[in-house]
């Protein structure tokens, strides 16, 4: 599933390609993942401009002239394509026209995005009980939330109502850089563990976007490189681990992440 970072590059593809140009069709080649009416996606949209692409963790907003935004949630699959031939990518959902016969196509395979109307970032987050953008948090505001929150760490960094856009991948990656194994409750952590997850947290995050998402470029000692049970620790002799927490597939290594008692 595509993650903050990754959602940061779909941004700066965005702002690259379709800002200030005249929308002039919006077709709906399905419908499952509008979470408005066609109707109303139209009148928004037509004869508007994108003015530009703003992004609240696995959330994208492309902003327009008529102070609506159109967000979008990518689901485990869902992805951009620009172009200027008329042959419509498989897996179409929505498909915008610009006065410059240019397209944006959302595509989604597994049908499991999502796509709004919406008054604005602030407004949204409101509605949906979103936590505020990862990298946007201080390391106060970070503090505080692992303060009032009980349970496992893993979970508390990949609720989305605490902190929107850090998902799977990069929670993993943020334990596996701070040493912490992924079951420790958050009430087991110090201050040092809590204040070294909020700098690995932005780390972690910020070298991705670097990377463009693209785990074979990340440095050598991450995990996110091979993220496959059974390999070599990129930071010791010891063997990465599978297991599961909350229902998600979690990787670590046992030497590095100590399960504390």
């Amino acid at each position: 599933m595509p993650e903050l970072p990754e959602i940061a590059n779909f941004k700066s593809f965005l702002k690259e390609t379709v800002l200030n140009k005249e929308i002039v069709e919006v077709e709906f080649p399905e419908t499952k993942l509008l979470q408005a009416s066609t109707s109303d996606f139209k009148k928004a949209l037509l004869n508007k401009k994108f003015i530009d692409a703003e992004q609240l963790g696995k959330y994208l907003f492309l902003k327009t002239n008529n102070k609506k935004s159109l967000v979008f949630h990518f689901g485990m699959t869902g992805k951009f394509e620009y172009y200027k031939h008329n042959e419509i990518p498989k897996h179409t959902h929505l498909l915008i026209t610009f006065k410059d016969s240019s397209h944006l196509a959302f595509v989604c395979v597994r049908k499991l995005g999502k796509i709004y109307l919406a008054d604005g970032l602030e407004e949204f987050r409101e509605e949906q009980d979103l936590g505020k953008h990862a990298l946007d948090l201080s390391k106060k505001e970070f503090l505080e939330i692992l303060q009032q929150k009980k349970g496992g760490i893993k979970s508390a960094l990949t609720d989305q109502h605490l902190i929107s856009g850090i998902g799977n991948v990069y929670a993993d990656e943020i334990l596996f850089q701070t040493k912490i194994h992924p079951k420790t409750k958050v009430e087991k952590l110090s201050e040092k563990d809590r204040k070294k997850l909020f700098e690995e947290m932005a780390e972690v995050l910020n070298t991705a976007i670097k990377k463009e998402g693209e785990r074979s470029e990340f440095p050598k000692d991450y995990l996110s490189r091979s993220r496959k049970e059974g390999t070599d620790c990129p930071k010791c002799s010891g063997k990465i681990e599978m297991i599961k927490v909350s229902g998600r597939s979690t990787y670590f290594c046992p030497e590095c992440q100590k399960e504390r008692s």
